[in-house]
């Protein structure tokens, strides 16, 4: 048994039944998570969440979610809104990003605190933009649009990777079936041209990933994933650096809402970044 003195911070990691807690607080933080988002991100690295306590209560939290040797990604960086300013928030951050060891570590930090994450060590890459609005209705049925099983795990798996500064199919495969998760690819000659998963959250749909060779590619998976929303608010999560994918998103009449900035502590594995058209969340990249 664990003992503390009174008004005490103890951090552990965190179950998946804790990390409910800690998206009850994202939700309050106007960060739109998805329904079901905990499993597939426990899927990864049931070790790389962590959570802060006072008096048994929770009161921090952040994940850090090793994908492979190299690379880890940090997300739900969190402190209650009535015990901020005690420390709390900077012990679990040193005590969880210990677990990610000498790999690159990547996040999507909010504005306000991009001065902190580069006194962490962490260097601006480029802006992630949230855009959102009604979902477009009456668009013509795409060509090529197959549900992802059609292509196979292994063909999306590696289409993702080329993508991604690390494979994740052990994220994949539980993102790609959940229930509500519209998964779809463009398969062209019998070859992957692009996949996205459209999936439920609180406040608006999500997309993300959307993963394409080109603009008329992410087009047709972006028009196929809303075809069945009905005019319901959605929300993707554009790399400013891709001028064709912000583009795409004012093109079906997306607004940028919420912005947050990619940081590194080091070098990434080289990626297909003009396929990012969305990223698949702020929370594991």
């Amino acid at each position: 048994m664990t003992h503390s003195a009174p008004g005490r911070l103890v951090i552990s990691r965190a179950t998946p039944d804790d990390w409910r807690t800690v998206v009850e607080w994202a939700a309050g933080e106007g960060w739109n998570p998805g329904l079901r988002d905990v499993p597939s991100f426990f899927a990864q690295d049931p070790e790389g969440f962590f959570i802060g306590r006072v008096d048994g209560e929770a009161a921090s939290a952040i994940s850090v979610v090793n994908y492979d040797d190299q690379y880890a990604f940090l997300g739900f960086y969190l402190v209650r809104p009535d015990l901020r300013g005690r420390g709390h928030g900077l012990a679990t951050w040193n005590t969880a990003l210990a677990h990610a060891g000498r790999r690159t570590v990547g996040l999507d930090g909010v504005v306000t605190q991009q001065d902190n994450y580069r006194r962490s060590g962490f260097e601006f890459t480029h802006t992630t933009m949230r855009y959102l609005g009604p979902a477009p209705t009456g668009a013509p049925t795409p060509a090529n649009i197959r549900p992802v099983e059609a292509a196979g795990l292994r063909a999306i798996t590696a289409y993702d990777a080329a993508s991604h500064p690390a494979d994740r199919p052990r994220f994949l495969d539980p993102w790609l079936t959940a229930p509500g998760h519209r998964a779809l690819a463009r398969i062209v000659d019998g070859r992957v041209t692009g996949y996205g998963v459209l999936r439920p959250a609180r406040e608006a749909l999500r997309i993300g990933p959307l993963f394409a060779d080109t603009r008329a590619d992410a087009e047709a998976l972006f028009d196929a994933l809303t075809a069945e929303a009905d005019g319901a608010p959605v929300a993707i999560d554009v790399p400013e650096t891709q001028p064709e994918a912000v583009a795409l998103a004012e093109s079906r009449g997306l607004k940028p809402t919420f912005e947050t900035a990619r940081m590194y502590t080091g070098p990434v594995r080289p990626l297909a970044q003009e396929r990012v058209f969305g990223v698949a969340t702020l929370e594991l990249g």
